[in-house]
């Protein structure tokens, strides 16, 4: 039901914002297990926001997702024929780009040089077929933000930009989980039911390939039919969403996410690792950041959907002015919050 709250809380610029905090807090944490974390950073409830607060690629590589949407969205109504363009171009644009020096995942890598290499290779061929990283759904969030679209719309492209650099159906499937849970939580959806609608959506649509989105996606893997192929990657997220159930019934707040619903470097994992963060402490929201970033696996990218999921709760005033003011990126943040909040 959407509410005045809803309509007032400004949950796209408290998503974004969300996110790249996350991610920066994460950022010095990824790669280290929760001993170390906690002897460099001391107690997991109070870890500072690094200074400078420097982000990674997820939170570049969401804005390049955000940028195509804006330019596809100018162009007309979003449809594969508006936004495979731009986001190929905003892609292989983060691909040169002297900042992009932020320990970036190679399946990200490998697939924007195809794409830049070859501007009439088709994008199915970049895709890496094998790759269900995570790099898939970090940067999915602008999908699930922008206000009007259908649910095919929001499925379309949630699955299409997944499927530009990571071609494995659980990435596809995660990352239009990933979307949908942003989406719920921007509308007013409450914590408490997220998962069960979660696990419904994948139920609705574990048979449903997209090919207006996808094309020939499926035939550069092994499976016989788009369905079965599709299918593979539904079957998956929707075992995580189980474990991710009965976590929210067993796990204390001092246990490491990473230990319940796994290390967060495959697209389903950073999924439910970060909703665990963020169901765990839904109405606190740094707390669930520093869960998050204070992790075993990918802190970084756990720690930057749990961020996302937060803002799109509860708003841009989730948000502490002392920590939003000094984010890298915070300006075109914000500018792209308020685009869709308006």
């Amino acid at each position: 039901m959407i509410t005045a709250r809803t309509i007032t809380k400004q949950a796209a610029t408290g998503s974004l914002v969300g996110l790249a905090l996350g991610d920066a807090l994460g950022f010095p944490t990824e790669f280290k297990d929760v001993p170390a974390i906690l002897a460099a950073y001391g107690p997991w409830r109070q870890l500072p926001l690094p200074a400078p607060a420097v982000v990674t690629d997820d939170t570049q590589m969401t804005l390049a997702v955000a940028r195509a949407i804006r330019t596809a969205l100018a162009r007309g109504p979003l449809a594969p024929q508006t936004l495979t363009r731009p986001l190929r171009d905003e892609f292989t644009a983060w691909y040169h780009s002297p900042d992009n020096n932020r320990a970036p995942g190679r399946t990200c890598l490998v697939a924007c040089e195809k794409l830049d290499r070859d501007a009439g290779l088709p994008w199915q061929q970049a895709s890496q077929i094998g790759s269900k990283g995570c790099g898939a759904n970090m940067r999915v969030a602008p999908v699930g933000l922008v206000p009007g679209l259908s649910q095919e719309q929001r499925a379309g492209a949630a699955q299409l930009q997944a499927a530009l650099t990571h071609g494995h159906p659980t990435a596809l499937a995660a990352s239009d989980l990933t979307a949908q849970a942003v989406h719920l939580l921007s509308r007013g959806a409450e914590p408490l039911g997220l998962v069960g609608q979660l696990r419904s959506y994948a139920y609705e649509n574990r048979s449903r390939y997209h090919q207006r989105w996808l094309g020939d996606l499926w035939t550069h893997s092994h499976d016989r039919t788009p369905q079965a192929y599709i299918e593979r990657g539904w079957d998956e997220c929707a075992d995580a969403l189980a474990t991710l159930d009965t976590a929210l019934r067993t796990a204390g707040t001092e246990t490491d996410p990473c230990l319940v619903t796994g290390e967060g470097w495959i697209a389903e994992e950073a999924l439910t690792g970060a909703l665990l963060c963020f169901l765990l402490f839904p109405e606190d929201p740094l707390t669930a950041i520093r869960r998050a970033a204070c992790t075993k696996g990918d802190s970084d990218s756990i720690a930057c959907l749990a961020g996302a999921f937060a803002g799109a709760h509860l708003g841009a005033g989730a948000w502490p002015a002392e920590w939003t003011d000094r984010i890298e990126y915070g300006s075109e943040l914000h500018t792209l919050g308020a685009l869709w909040d308006a």
